[in-house]
């Protein structure tokens, strides 16, 4: 089939006509061999397959129980994370400060007084046993004795704690510290079961007569004055309670 060319008239003075080519048919390409026994094969799927998915399983005793224990959960909770939200602002703050606190209750427990304390009950575990010096407890108890007899009780007493306290300071400074006081010494873990007790029935009355006003006699300067020849007579004994 041969093209055609249109022509438009022209106008006097108009451009001359432009040719329109026709467009070849619509079937002028015909279909590869094979294709009609190929589409005919019924081994080979062509049409769209539509895959049904499968019924949800229904949910056991199990599932449905914790099924209700997070919905419970979620219910109670809910508020507390809506107020959590709300007041996110100041609980930061709050959360840092206790950061922080913490930080430095690791710090004094690590290069605090007690851990100082703790390196001193170590060390003291693995030194020798320790006594007061035998002379110095008699030539103690001698000035204290001279104090009696005149029935200054409350002076002989308090005469034994200061020296005694002395006699542990001179062994082992580093259980004694400035601001010690007398119930502390008697709660010493250094010092024996023994000389605990003795150390804590003189401080008692020493208390008693310096804060109760208190005077004391001489069934208390006897109490003290036992219990300080118990103390000088045991050993300070480095942790063994």
């Amino acid at each position: 089939m041969t093209n055609a060319v249109q022509t438009i008239p022209a106008e006097q003075g108009a451009p001359a006509a432009i040719p329109v080519a026709s467009s070849p048919p619509a079937n002028a390409v015909g279909a590869p061999d094979g294709w009609q026994e190929l589409r005919g094969d019924p081994d080979i799927q062509f049409e769209e397959i539509t895959l049904v998915p499968p019924d949800p399983p229904e949910p056991g005793w199990l599932a449905e129980m914790l099924g209700a224990v997070l919905d419970f959960l979620a219910s109670m909770l809910a508020p507390v994370g809506q107020a959590l939200g709300l007041s996110w602002p100041v609980l930061q703050w709050v959360l840092l400060a206790l950061l922080a606190a913490f930080v430095l209750y690791l710090l004094a427990r690590t290069f605090g007084p007690l851990a100082q304390r703790a390196k001193a009950a170590r060390r003291a575990r693995s030194e020798p046993e320790w006594a007061p010096d035998r002379e110095e407890s008699l030539a103690l108890l001698e000035d204290a004795d001279r104090l009696a007899d005149e029935g200054r009780f409350d002076e002989a007493t308090h005469l034994l704690l200061i020296r005694s306290v002395g006699q542990i300071a001179r062994a082992r400074p580093d259980w004694v510290e400035p601001s010690s006081t007398a119930r502390e010494l008697a709660a010493l873990p250094a010092l024996s079961e023994k000389a605990r007790g003795a150390f804590a029935t003189i401080a008692e009355r020493v208390e008693r007569s310096l804060f109760a006003l208190t005077a004391l006699d001489r069934t208390d300067w006897e109490a003290a004055r036992n219990a300080y020849a118990d103390f000088a007579l045991s050993r300070i004994e480095g942790g063994k309670a």
